[in-house]
């Protein structure tokens, strides 16, 4: 057993890093200004949680793409990503390009284990979006795979 070394991080270092952050949302903001279609009223928004990233898509209900966006997409690197800190970041990101279309009300379909699920579900009631409907999409096996067999000794 040795010593442990314990990592602080300067005030210097937390504000470059959040400067870093915020300048990645604008450009997340900034990047997706294509053709986006106006009056899209309700949508489906899809969002895929899992030990690594978040992964956030609105769409509308034929299954066009508006905005997607993710964890990594916003300059959160490592362990960060699957934060729900990360995850309530990634929505409000959205929710900027949403607005501009027009959506109001979605359907959520949630997918995967991951940290950041209830945070970005509570981000998107909490950023004025009505929520008519929350599905869990994760996918269960029903029977799975055929167990190795006995190890004999």
């Amino acid at each position: 057993m040795g010593k442990k070394k314990i990592q602080t991080q300067s005030e210097q270092e937390a504000l470059k890093e959040k400067e870093v952050q915020e300048s990645a949302q604008k450009k997340a903001v900034a990047a997706q200004q294509t053709s986006v279609k106006k009056g899209v009223e309700k949508g489906k928004v899809f969002i895929q949680s899992t030990y690594n990233n978040t992964l956030i898509s609105f769409c509308d209900f034929k299954g066009n793409i508006i905005a997607w966006s993710s964890a990594g997409s916003l300059g959160f690197k490592g362990p960060k990503k699957a934060t729900p800190y990360a995850a309530s970041k990634v929505i409000e990101t959205l929710v900027e390009k949403i607005k501009k279309v027009g959506m109001k009300e979605v359907d959520v379909f949630v997918k995967g284990i991951g940290s950041g699920r209830e945070a970005a579900v509570r981000a998107i009631a909490a950023q004025g979006m009505l929520i008519n409907s929350i599905k869990d999409v994760t996918p269960v096996p029903h029977n799975g795979c055929r167990p190795r067999k006995v190890r004999r000794v």
